[in-house]
This record gives C-alpha cells, sequence and structure tokens, in this order.
C-alpha cells in the first residue's frame, strides 16, 4: 500500500519531533484525531518507524571530541570479518560502524572525552581487536550539518496526490469538491442542505 501526502507529512513531523502529539498533528493536516492515530499505527506496524529516542547532548555528557576511524583488516575472511564486527559492538564509544568498499574495510563514528582519550580508544580498543592490520583516524573539526533525518521520497508522477510536500490544503480543497460532487450525483445538492439548516 503505497503512501499519499498525509503520511509523508506525518512521516516528516515525527522526523522533526518526536514528541508531536496525535491531537496538534491531526488539527495541523486537518484530519480526524482518530483517523491520525490509525494511521501512525499503520505506518508504524509496516516498518516506517525504527524506534523513538531521543538525542543527547555529547558535550554535556563530557564528550569533546569526535573522530572517523578506518580500518584495514589483515586478511578479509568470515574467521577474521566476524571477531572484528562483534568486537566493535561491544565498545560503546563507537557511535556507528560502516562496513565499506574501497580502501578502507571499515569506517568508524567515534566520540571520546578529549584527545588523550581518542588516542588510548584507538590504540587499546580499536586496533587491539582481532584482524585489524592498520588503522588511521580523522579528528572532526567541526559539524557542518547534523543529521536531520531521510529525505520522504515525493510521490511518483501520475499519482493520485500532490508531488511535493506543502500542497496538503489543495488536497483537502480537492477531497471537500469530491465529496461535495457525490452529494449532487445522489440528489443532495449542498447548498440545498445547508439552507434548511
Amino acid at each position: 500500500m503505497a503512501m499519499d501526502h498525509i503520511d509523508r507529512r506525518i512521516l516528516e513531523s515525527f522526523q522533526a519531533d518526536a514528541r508531536c502529539r496525535n491531537a496538534d498533528l491531526a488539527r495541523e493536516l486537518g484530519v480526524a484525531p482518530s483517523s491520525m492515530l490509525e494511521r501512525v499505527r499503520r505506518l508504524e506496524e509496516r516498518g516506517y518507524f525504527k524506534g523513538f529516542r531521543a538525542l543527547l547532548n555529547p558535550k554535556k555528557l563530557g564528550y569533546g571530541v569526535q573522530a572517523l576511524v578506518s580500518v584495514s583488516l589483515a586478511a578479509y575472511r568470515t574467521k577474521t570479518i566476524h571477531p572484528f564486527e562483534e568486537g566493535v559492538r561491544r565498545i560503546p564509544y563507537v557511535r556507528v560502524c560502516y562496513h565499506v568498499s574501497g580502501r578502507f574495510d571499515y569506517i568508524l563514528l567515534v566520540v571520546a572525552r578529549d584527545v588523550d582519550h581518542l588516542g588510548a580508544l584507538v590504540k587499546q580498543q580499536i586496533a587491539s581487536l582481532p584482524g585489524v592490520d592498520r588503522t588511521e583516524t580523522f579528528i572532526v573539526f567541526s559539524e557542518i550539518k547534523s543529521d536531520e533525518g531521510y529525505p520522504i521520497p515525493e510521490e511518483e508522477k501520475g499519482g493520485n496526490g500532490p508531488k511535493a510536500k506543502g500542497r496538503l490544503s489543495r488536497s483537502v480543497g480537492q477531497e471537500a469538491g469530491n465529496a461535495e460532487r457525490k452529494a449532487v450525483s445522489k440528489g443532495r445538492h449542498p447548498n440545498r442542505i445547508r439552507a434548511a439548516r
């Protein structure tokens, strides 16, 4: 089942702030709270949400240094790969580990309290993992762009909904027009209905 424009707006809203309330989001998107709750539940069941968690400030936790550490294995074999990957998962200062193509086998994103801590982390914990041949460390000077989530794919051409975000009001008006046409086709002209009230 394909997403429509409202589903896309829901995903955008939750990526921006996972604390957004169902009632507020329903009011913003012009749908009933019960419908909004059902849509969120359906997106969750279909696997669009991997989880919900807070983003912590690393400096408040005492981490003043971030670095990328490239790792090359001595032998690219299963008996070397598995022990290395299991060891990386046990190091709490490794935030992310990517298995990559190119001249390195892995790239790690790590945090440390300071440069001394980073040096000890690389030499004593990462470089000593099974199968590691060499490492190269790149200290992050500044973060130009933070992780803002994934871009939500636009609806494919030929779809029933709008192509890009920001078109919700137009679509709501189209839905209202469709409802009005249905009423006319059943002999219940909306103007007459309102006049009778």
